[in-house]
């Protein structure tokens, strides 16, 4: 079953969001298996993120690999991330 999860990081800013991804990537294991659909979006100072993965266990596989990622950047979060089952998606 596909979920949707909508993070809420604190203060996130356009650099610490570039510099997570450059990190993801130097990981080897960029784009995750799993991920369906990634969006960063909002204000400098405010950025959110919404992705899609195919299954929570995937999601869960890779926040091992992303938390020490988002950690050394310095994001912070401001709540658990919320997790939707995905009704539809085209």
């Amino acid at each position: 079953m596909s979920i949707t999860v909508r993070y809420h990081p604190r203060n996130l800013t356009a650099k610490q969001y570039d510099d997570v991804v450059r990190r993801e990537q130097d990981t080897g294991k960029f784009p995750p298996d799993g991920r369906q659909f990634h969006v960063c979006f909002g204000q400098e100072g405010d950025l959110q993120v919404s992705e899609v993965w195919q299954s929570p266990e995937q999601l869960q596989a890779y926040g091992e690999i992303l938390m020490p990622i988002l950690v050394e950047a310095g994001v912070e979060f401001a709540a658990d991330p919320e997790v939707f089952p995905v009704h539809n998606a085209w």
